[in-house]
């Protein structure tokens, strides 16, 4: 299973190792995809992939981490 997301982190998680620490606590493979960080706040957008159920319990996991917003990224029909 492969899925994007959007990740926004605040001022208190932007510089903490995050995707770091998901890559180590999950067997997924990650994939950044694009990036943009400034002082006080970060947007990446992610692609996880990895086995439907540890994937799953990975975005629960990234969801459930103070100061980081999960949204999906709607794939075009094209993209796959």
């Amino acid at each position: 299973m492969k899925i994007r997301v959007y990740l926004n982190f605040n001022q208190q998680t932007v510089t903490e190792p995050i995707i770091w620490r998901l890559a180590k606590e999950f067997e997924v493979m990650t994939n950044i995809r694009t990036a943009e960080v400034r002082e006080g706040m970060g947007l990446v957008g992610l692609e996880i992939e990895g086995d439907q159920d540890v994937v799953e319990k990975a975005i629960q996991w990234l969801d459930a981490q103070e100061g980081v917003h999960v949204e999906p990224i709607e794939q075009n029909v094209v993209e796959g």
